[in-house]
């Protein structure tokens, strides 16, 4: 009996996936070879990290060309802070801003927000001067810039020695303040919060509940620690890379209501 159309449709269908998804495998293995270029192009959004880790079965890049565009122009000024005195701070940001009107108006988003900051920084510019502790936030800042885009985050205030970052997924917002404490800048050591929830977002300026209790949750955290909230414990049920402590209650000033938090570090590969 010959083949029906469905039969030689759903043929077609397998065979072409399985022809990208070889293709996709031979085209990551040649990209690990270059790792400098890897790095940039998972920065920049063009290269996911899950698809590097499954490409035969991960999406290859979810970034907009304008999300592509912000990275780049992050990027470029940090690597190249004359880059912002010769386009003005304005022009950057005009670039880079989406062209979403609504947006731009302040909607109300899902997102994972993190602050993050050096524990012991104030001694440490007593002891050493403003000097010193200027080229060490400098060196941590070019750190931070690559880790945080390369897990589709945002830096949405630079507070000092401090940052206010958000993400797309509480995942990527764990791995990457599980990343900025591993590369902590000594003698210092970094320490972060994560919350995950509501916010309204217009711009670099997000507010909102959420940002309070990240904000509160981080002040809690120790040097060398990353500090999550329940809800950030629930957003990462399935991730295998991390493993987190037993949750307990705390009382935060300014927050009403009791907040559930645990401890996040690597899991061990053995």
């Amino acid at each position: 009996m010959p083949p029906s159309a469905d039969d030689a449709k759903r043929a077609g269908r397998e065979a072409l996936s399985g022809l990208r998804g070889t293709l996709a495998q031979r085209i990551a293995g040649l990209l690990r070879r270059d790792t400098e270029l890897l790095s940039e192009m998972v920065e920049l959004g063009l290269v996911r990290r899950e698809w590097l880790e499954d490409p035969a079965r991960e999406q290859m890049s979810t970034a907009t060309p304008m999300e592509v565009v912000e990275r780049w122009l992050e990027r470029s000024v940090e690597q190249r802070p004359s880059l912002l005195g010769k386009l003005g701070l304005s022009a950057i940001q005009q670039l880079s801003a989406s062209s979403d009107s609504d947006e731009a108006a302040g909607v109300p988003t899902r997102l994972a927000v993190a602050f993050t900051d050096l524990e012991g920084f104030t001694a440490y510019t007593a002891q050493e001067g403003d000097e010193a502790a200027s080229e060490l936030l400098a060196v941590h800042y070019r750190q931070v810039g690559p880790v945080v885009r390369s897990r589709g985050g945002h830096i949405n205030k630079r507070l000092g020695d401090g940052l206010l970052l958000t993400f797309p997924s509480a995942e990527a917002g764990v791995l990457a303040c599980l990343e900025l404490v591993e590369g902590e800048p000594e003698p210092l050591r970094l320490r972060a919060g994560v919350h995950f929830g509501d916010v309204v977002a217009a711009g670099d300026e997000i507010v909102g509940h959420t940002v309070n209790v990240a904000a509160r949750v981080a002040e809690s955290a120790k040097g060398g620690e990353v500090v999550v909230t329940e809800e950030v414990l629930d957003e990462c049920a399935d991730l295998k890379s991390v493993r987190f402590s037993r949750s307990r209650s705390k009382t935060f000033k300014g927050v009403g209501e009791k907040v559930k938090v645990a401890r996040a570090a690597r899991a061990s590969s053995g």
